[in-house]
């Protein structure tokens, strides 16, 4: 006896189909655009209840199932959902981009087309100081005066690099050696196609305000003009559960659970078991990195840090 089969419709966003091939600026020259798309809110709910099997009751509202399954990083649903954008981004920047292994990447090869002549400028009000605590991090920025100076200094080395990469062309060089010299600021473009599950992750790394801000200028576009038009109650439920949540060690517990019974000196104590403090009151206190996560995590929370005198020190 042969089974019969419900026609299975494509599910389309209407928000997605709105902008469907539009440009998003980003950086000075840059943009991303959504070239297809594959799924919805719907499908992650479809996905997951495919394991009732026919029949079951239907017993979340949609919105609930989903904030329950990334509450609870029940993932296999969100890889049901994928993404394909087009990208313009500066070569540096991409160097960060490409380490996320989860996509599918295809990316415009300077082997077989001349470069894209365009570069990432900086203007003199965004040049910024190297963070003195993070090797990989920056802090500030130099005064306009100062800046202006680096950026007609840019400008003159974009120039030279682009009309030396140009006489190599036109004196024949093969175009996989005469891009050598070419600065890490020249754009290049992909494809780059990557399931839902995935790409949040690379949002929650890359929307961070730790992230270098270039690549969190993508990353937001991402977020907040696409993902937020494709499945919104799953970016509704990534903001809540992911990017304005707190994360907390077992140590982190104990301490918050000792203040808030009113125990100060019983926090400081554990602080010290676990190295983050000297034993002796008023010894030097070293840098410590995860003792600083905590108190940022504890200032968030409006939550005195039971050390703080000590720090003074």
């Amino acid at each position: 006896m042969s089974q019969e089969f419900e026609k299975i419709e494509r599910p389309t966003v209407a928000a997605m189909e709105e902008i469907s091939g539009q440009p998003f600026k980003v950086l000075d020259d840059g943009f991303i655009r959504v070239v297809d798309y594959m799924g919805s809110d719907a499908s992650i709910v479809q996905a997951a209840r495919v394991s009732y099997g026919k029949g079951t009751k239907k017993i979340h509202q949609d919105r609930g199932l989903i904030r329950y399954l990334l509450r609870h990083r029940h993932t296999t649903p969100f890889e049901m959902c994928e993404l394909k954008l087009h990208l313009r981004v500066p070569m540096d920047c991409w160097r960060q981009w490409i380490r996320h292994r989860t996509a599918n990447v295809n990316e415009y090869s300077t082997r077989y087309s001349i470069a894209i002549d365009a570069a990432q400028t900086t203007a003199p009000d965004e040049w910024r100081y190297q963070a003195e605590g993070n090797r990989q991090g920056s802090t500030g920025f130099l005064p306009p005066g100062e800046g202006a100076h680096f950026s007609e200094k840019e400008r003159e080395l974009h120039a030279l690099a682009r009309q030396v990469y140009e006489e190599r062309l036109n004196a024949g060089i093969a175009r996989e050696q005469a891009r050598k010299d070419l600065p890490l600021s020249t754009y290049t473009e992909a494809y780059w196609k990557i399931d839902l599950h995935n790409l949040l992750h690379f949002l929650s790394l890359r929307m961070d305000e730790h992230a270098q801000y270039e690549i969190r200028c993508y990353a937001e576009i991402i977020g907040k003009e696409i993902l937020r038009r494709w499945c919104p109650i799953v970016w509704e439920a990534f903001l809540d559960y992911r990017m304005n949540a707190l994360s907390l060690s077992g140590l982190e517990v104990a301490i918050i659970r000792e203040i808030a019974a009113g125990n100060p000196d019983a926090a400081v104590k554990l602080a010290i078991a676990n190295k983050w403090l000297p034993e002796e009151a008023g010894a030097p206190v070293k840098r410590n990195r995860e003792r600083a996560e905590c108190e940022r995590k504890l200032q968030r929370l409006n939550l005195d840090i039971p050390w703080k005198e000590r720090l003074k020190s």
